[in-house]
Parts: C-alpha cells; sequence; structure tokens
C-alpha cells in the first residue's frame, strides 16, 4: 500500500524516500502508464490523485506559473475532514494558521462557516448557522524537504511563494466534515471541479518530474 509505505518512511525519519516515489509517480503519469487526470482545486493548485486507497489518499499538490485556476467563492481559509501530512518537494509555502473564535454576526470580521459536501468533480457549499471571526495567528514557512501535518478540523491555509509541488497524505476521520469560511450572507452553492484531459495532465506531470530531476542534480553537484 503506497499510503502506508510513505507514511512509515516519514515517521521513521526516512522522508527522503518521497521525492524519489514523487518522481517515479510522475514520470510514470507522463509517459501514460499511470492514468489520472488532474484537478483545477478552487483553493488554488492542481491537485494529482496519485493513490486512492479506501480511506487513505496521497496527492501531489501543484503551483505552477501559467497553470489553470479556478475562481474560489469562499475564502481560502478551510478544515479538513481528514488528517493531513504534507511533504514539501520544491519551493515554499507558508502554511497559516488563524485563531477561529464564535462570534456575533454584527462583529466586523464575522465569517459563515460552511460546509464542503464532496462528490466526484461537485462540491456543494451549504452555510451552517455557526458565524465566526479569524484571526491572524501562527504562521509555519515549509521549503524543500519540510514536513508538516494540520489535524482534521484545525482551519488554516496554504499560500505557494512562486512555484511548489507537495505530496500530500490524507487519512479521513471517522464523522469529519469539510469546512470554509465564506460571507455571513453565503447562500447554498455548487461548485464543480474542473478535470483536466490526459495531455495537460500529462504536460503537468512532466513539469513537476524535471524539477524534481533538477533539484537531485544540484545536490549532487553541492555533494550532498
Amino acid at each position: 500500500m503506497e499510503y502506508e509505505y510513505l507514511s512509515v518512511a516519514i515517521a521513521s525519519g526516512r522522508a527522503d524516500v518521497v521525492p524519489r516515489w514523487a518522481a517515479r509517480a510522475m514520470r510514470d503519469v507522463a509517459d501514460g502508464r499511470r492514468c489520472l487526470r488532474a484537478a483545477v482545486h478552487p483553493l488554488g493548485f492542481t491537485c494529482l490523485p496519485v493513490v486512492r486507497e479506501g480511506h487513505y489518499g496521497v496527492c501531489v499538490h501543484v503551483w505552477l506559473p501559467g497553470q489553470p485556476r479556478a475562481k474560489p467563492t469562499t475564502s481560502q481559509v478551510h478544515a479538513h475532514s481528514w488528517d493531513l501530512v504534507s511533504y514539501v518537494l520544491f519551493g515554499r509555502l507558508s502554511n497559516e494558521l488563524p485563531v477561529v473564535a464564535d462570534t456575533e454576526a454584527a462583529h466586523p470580521r464575522a465569517r459563515r462557516v460552511l460546509e464542503v459536501r464532496s462528490s466526484g468533480n461537485t462540491d456543494d457549499i451549504v452555510p451552517t448557522t455557526r458565524l465566526v471571526r479569524c484571526e491572524t495567528g501562527q504562521t509555519e514557512l515549509a521549503v524543500r524537504d519540510d514536513v508538516y501535518t494540520v489535524k482534521a478540523g484545525t482551519f488554516h491555509s496554504s499560500v505557494a511563494h512562486g512555484g511548489a509541488a507537495t505530496v500530500a497524505l490524507g487519512v479521513m476521520m471517522p464523522g469529519g466534515t469539510d469546512l470554509s469560511l465564506g460571507d455571513p450572507g453565503a447562500g447554498t452553492h455548487r461548485v464543480r471541479r474542473t478535470r483536466l484531459g490526459a495531455r495537460p495532465t500529462q504536460d503537468i506531470a512532466r513539469q513537476v518530474a524535471g524539477d524534481l530531476s533538477l533539484r537531485d542534480q544540484q545536490r549532487a553537484d553541492r555533494g550532498g
């Protein structure tokens, strides 16, 4: 099971296997040996869903100049229904952990908590009765070879500084709900995620594989 292989490697201090696994997986996608379609995610990245094993999943998340973008209908602040372990393949990301607390509708920074109910390529965004305020909190900077974790139910946002890619390991938590923050008056609406065709998916995978080869060459040149 690929999820278990990567998860155990990270937990045991052998995280260096992750970029090698990612390079092989991306070459397989680029050459058509592993068939998948990348999805344009509303939160600003492109997701290549490499592994789906029941409640476990492994995706490569990519932020690249010129890639297709979705128009978000919520804020970037969200909470997963699953535990996340993320390994940075290349680039720099800020993982922002705001302070979120219940509030009244009259508060100038009030935000509505929204449920995100996903099925296939469709997200149904459903407002809850909960209003919160979102204040600046801790920011973690993650760079190449860093690993960061986000527990299910933790509000956060990830911001890439230029081109970046991560391997994201997720395991669903029983009873968990995907959440996002939006305008207080946000109503129920549906968002359809764009799936890229075979050729654009292969092009993205080829670029990621190329960037990983470049970083390996740079490391070899430094003697590391």
